[in-house]
C-alpha cells in the first residue's frame, strides 16, 4: 500500500502528464492552424480579374437609423465598377424608411426592400437576409451589418480579390473599434482569438464558420445548400451555421488584407457583451460533430491547462518535475506570444500580444461560464 509521500509523488507525475497532454493539444492548434494565419502568405490575385465580377452587397437592418446614416454612404461610395446594395428594412419602427428613400433617390444602385410584417416563422434576421439574397441581381453576394463600416473605399475590391474560379465562399474579418478599459481588451482579444481559429482552420482546409459582419458567397451556393432552412428556428447562425454546412476545403478562401476589413462598435457594458456572447455561442451545438469535437477539445484544453497547472504546483515534490513543468509552461507561453504577435500584426492588433497571457487566463475561466449559462439560454430577438 502506498504511503502519503508515495501517493503525492504518483499524483504529481500524473498531473504533470495531464498538463503535458493539454499543452500538446494547444500547441498543435497554434502551430498547425493559427500559424497559417500568423506566418502564411495569401496568393495574390490580380485586381483586374476581381473587377470583372459584379457584386450585390446585402444588408439587413431593424431600427438602425443612426448606423445607416453613418455607415451606408461609406458602402455606397465604394471604389468598384459594378455593384448594387440591397438594404432590407426589416420591420423598422424608427425613421429608417425616410432615410433609405432619400438615399435611394441619390444612389440608383441602392435597392431598398421594406418588410412590412413581422413574420415569426423565421428566427432572427434570417428571413430578411434570405429576401435580400433572393432580390440580388448578381451572383456574388457580399454581406455586412448596418453597424459595420468598411475599412476604406476598397472593401468590395479586396473581398472580391479573394475569389477565383473555384471559390464559392470568402471569409472576411470584422474587428471592433478600439476604445479604453478592460472590456475593450476582452472584446478585441476574444475577436482576434476567434478569427485566428476560423481563418486558421479555413487556411488548413477545415472551414467551420464565418462572421456575418464580413462574408461573401455565391448566390447559387446559398440556394443549392438550402439556405437557412435547416436552422430557421434558431435566432443566430445566419453566418456560422450556413458556412458550417456549405464550406469545404475546395470552395473556401479567406481575405485578410486590411482593406477587406469591416469595423464595428463594441458593446459598452459587460451585460451587453455577455448577452451577445451567449447568443453567438448558442449555435455551436449545431455544428458538425467533427467540428464540435475539435473545438470542444481545444476549449477544454485551454481551461484544463491552468487548472492542472494549479493542481500540480500544489502537490509538486521533486525539482525535476518542477523544471519539466516550467519548460512546458515557457514553451506554451512563448509560442502563444509569437502567434498572437504575428497574427495580430496581420489583423492590425499586434499590441494585444502584450496582454495575451493575462487575457488568456481570464478567458480560460470565463468561457466555461458562457457555456454553462447557455444551458439556461433563452431566445433573444436579433433587434
Amino acid at each position: 500500500m502506498l504511503n502519503y509521500t508515495e501517493l503525492l509523488e504518483k499524483n504529481e507525475w500524473i498531473s504533470l502528464s495531464v498538463l503535458i497532454f493539454f499543452t500538446i493539444v494547444i500547441l498543435f492548434n497554434y502551430l498547425w492552424y493559427y500559424s497559417r494565419l500568423a506566418f502564411g502568405s495569401q496568393k495574390k490575385i490580380k485586381q483586374d480579374d476581381s473587377l470583372k465580377q459584379p457584386v450585390s452587397v446585402v444588408i439587413c437592418a431593424r431600427n438602425e437609423y443612426d448606423n445607416l446614416e453613418k455607415n451606408l454612404p461609406l458602402i455606397l461610395e465604394q471604389d468598384y465598377p459594378i455593384f448594387e446594395v440591397i438594404l432590407v428594412n426589416d420591420f423598422s419602427e424608427d425613421e429608417s424608411y425616410f432615410l433609405l428613400k432619400s438615399l435611394s433617390e441619390k444612389y440608383n444602385y441602392l435597392k431598398v426592400v421594406n418588410l412590412r410584417e413581422n413574420v415569426n416563422f423565421f428566427e432572427g434576421k434570417k428571413l430578411a437576409l434570405a429576401v435580400g439574397i433572393k432580390s440580388a441581381r448578381y451572383e456574388n453576394i457580399l454581406l455586412t451589418d448596418a453597424d459595420c463600416k468598411p475599412a476604406g473605399r476598397n472593401w468590395i475590391k479586396s473581398m472580391m480579390a479573394a475569389f477565383d474560379e473555384k471559390t464559392e465562399i470568402v471569409l472576411g474579418y470584422g474587428p471592433y473599434s478600439k476604445t479604453k478599459g478592460l472590456l475593450d481588451k476582452l472584446i478585441r482579444f476574444d475577436t482576434i482569438t476567434i478569427a485566428m481559429q476560423y481563418l486558421g482552420y479555413a487556411l488548413a482546409g477545415k472551414p467551420y464558420m464565418g462572421v456575418g459582419r464580413n462574408l461573401a458567397y455565391k448566390k447559387d451556393l446559398f440556394f443549392k445548400s438550402g439556405g437557412f432552412t435547416s436552422h430557421y428556428k434558431i435566432s443566430s447562425g445566419d453566418d456560422d451555421l450556413f458556412i458550417n454546412k456549405a464550406a469545404n476545403k475546395r470552395n473556401t478562401r479567406v481575405a485578410i488584407d486590411p482593406e477587406s476589413f469591416t469595423i464595428s462598435e463594441p458593446k459598452r457594458t459587460f451585460s451587453g457583451w455577455f448577452k451577445q456572447k451567449k447568443r453567438h455561442l448558442s449555435t455551436g451545438k449545431y455544428y458538425k460533430i467533427s467540428d464540435k469535437l475539435r473545438l470542444g477539445l481545444l476549449a477544454l484544453s485551454n481551461t484544463m491547462f491552468y487548472i492542472t497547472l494549479i493542481v500540480f504546483l500544489a502537490i509538486a515534490q521533486s525539482s525535476l518535475s518542477l523544471y519539466v513543468a516550467l519548460a512546458v509552461f515557457l514553451v506554451k507561453l512563448l509560442t502563444q506570444l509569437l502567434i498572437f504577435y504575428y497574427a495580430g500584426k496581420k489583423l492590425k492588433e499586434a499590441k494585444l500580444f502584450l496582454y495575451s497571457p493575462i487575457l488568456d487566463v481570464i478567458f480560460a475561466f470565463l468561457n466555461p461560464v458562457f457555456a454553462i449559462s447557455n444551458l439556461f439560454y433563452r431566445k433573444n430577438k436579433w433587434k
